[in-house]
């Protein structure tokens, strides 16, 4: 179930909302209670028998987070080894599932290229919805209460509701313990903070409906023309609108999330800030799933040293960096060569190209930015490695009988229009000027709710009429 469908918006969000606020808000536990239940179900909705893989994650890290709480400030060694060893063990049983159920046939696959062993049999395991964002939760808080960055949490039923918390379960942003610590203890819940993520959900919905989908239906249609009868034109223009495909789909899930948290009372951190008006791959970096950057920067990067240390190790633990987050999103080469681009890219911006680019005018920043943004895309959209090669030739030139066709001038002139919304939507103006001005007019408040109300009645005619509804970071 994801949440721009209409089981979601007519049957399981308004059941959630009813029991979670039927509850007292001053028995706070009981409503967590009620989080875990209710989250679990939208888990178990599409994969029932994973909820237990989940279950088993959630016991295992509150037992490993309650062994290192006891320990970790006794002051001796004897009880510091035992809290490294409860917190070794969490993120070997974590890191373990995720490998066994992610990267198990990858790795066979791979390994039956060495003489001797190419019987080795793959299991052909489907992959548990979230693991890679849950995986990554419960390791925050096991690491976090080791480092004396939080709480140990006692109660299990909220421990579970951290790790479950069905707005952003199966999607992210990933959210580290310490920053909803506090919340689970005690939130904020107002009808102020309601609205306003209902105002954040909608936003969301509207970007993943009509921004994304018809971006990635166009893209499909540009992708399906084989290879010997593309242009170079068809094929820039494909890729550009995978481009916005991706950035909408996935920041409008994240505007989902971040919604349906408000309305529960949880203030998640921002997971996009307008990624395509960087000025380069480092600011890029910066703006993208920053919940997934800020992640390895603070349990993977800095750890390693980060850059305090030697260039040479600096650039290592980029390196692992970087590797990591490419493999993180899929047991696929073209993950690990997505990742490893980027590297490059940065080393290169670390070691000179960043103060050469200051120097020059901000347009020529942003399309430097966005031609290797585009073409990082065109690596991370093609598992099958080769066909993305025949893809990027296609896209200078290569195996192309001309540079566009008329079909490619009528599709150019007939999505103007949309490329020129999509172009503006990816900038920060239009929440600027909408919250210019909401505060200072009191008309456009009605405006707004005219505005979502619109927005909520075209996004379900358009999921009752289309049956094009993909979730690209719904595999990850």
């Amino acid at each position: 179930m994801v949440f721009s469908s209409l089981e979601f918006l007519f049957l399981y969000l308004p059941i959630t909302l009813i029991a979670y606020f039927a509850v007292p808000k001053r028995f706070l536990k009981w409503r967590n209670f009620v989080l875990l239940i209710v989250s679990l179900i939208f888990y178990g909705w599409g994969e029932p028998k994973y909820t237990v893989i989940m279950v088993a994650t959630i016991l295992v890290n509150y037992v490993c987070g309650y062994i290192i709480a006891a320990n970790a400030l006794a002051g001796t060694d004897a009880s510091r080894r035992r809290a490294k060893i409860a917190l070794i063990m969490s993120i070997v049983i974590s890191l373990g599932i995720l490998a066994f159920f992610k990267y198990y046939d990858f790795f066979i696959i791979n390994l039956r290229s060495i003489p001797g062993l190419a019987g080795l049999p793959t299991i052909g395991l489907t992959l548990p919805i979230g693991i890679s964002f849950y995986t990554f939760q419960t390791m925050s808080y096991t690491i976090d209460v080791y480092r004396g960055d939080a709480r140990v949490q006692h109660n299990i039923v909220s421990f579970g509701a951290y790790v479950t918390l069905f707005p952003q379960l199966i999607a992210g942003p990933i959210i580290r313990y310490q920053d909803v610590d506090d919340m689970l203890r005690e939130r904020d819940e107002n009808a102020a903070l309601f609205a306003s993520g209902i105002r954040t959900f909608l936003a969301g919905m509207g970007k993943k409906i009509f921004f994304a989908n018809m971006a990635g239906q166009l893209w499909e249609s540009f992708r399906a023309i084989p290879a010997g009868e593309r242009t170079v034109l068809g094929a820039w223009m494909g890729i550009i609108f995978y481009t916005f495909q991706i950035y909408f789909d996935f920041s409008g899930y994240s505007d989902m999330a971040i919604g349906l948290g408000k309305m529960l009372g949880f203030k998640f951190l921002e997971n996009f800030n307008y990624p395509y008006i960087s000025k380069s791959i480092t600011d890029f970096w910066r703006r993208w799933h920053m919940s997934l950057s800020t992640w390895f920067r603070e349990y993977v990067y800095i750890p390693l040293g980060g850059s305090r240390c030697a260039k040479w190790k600096t650039y290592r633990n980029l390196l692992i960096v970087w590797f990591l987050t490419g493999f993180w999103h899929g047991a696929s080469w073209n993950y690990i060569l997505w990742g490893l681009y980027f590297f490059v890219l940065l080393v290169i911006e670390k070691t000179f190209l960043l103060k050469l680019l200051q120097k020059t005018p901000s347009f020529v920043q942003h399309i430097y930015a966005l031609f290797f943004i585009v073409i990082g895309w065109l690596l991370f959209v093609f598992e099958d490695m080769s066909a993305g090669v025949v893809y990027l030739g296609n896209m200078f030139g290569a195996g192309v009988n001309c540079f566009l066709s008329q079909s490619d001038l009528f599709d150019l002139v007939r999505n103007l229009p949309f490329i020129i919304i999509l172009c503006v939507a990816s900038t920060p103006y239009p929440k600027k000027l909408f919250y210019k001005l909401y505060e200072k007019y009191g008309a456009t408040r009605v405006a707004a709710c005219a505005g979502c109300l619109c927005v909520m009645l075209l996004g379900v005619s358009y999921l009752v009429s289309s049956s094009f509804n993909p979730f690209l970071y719904f595999r990850f």
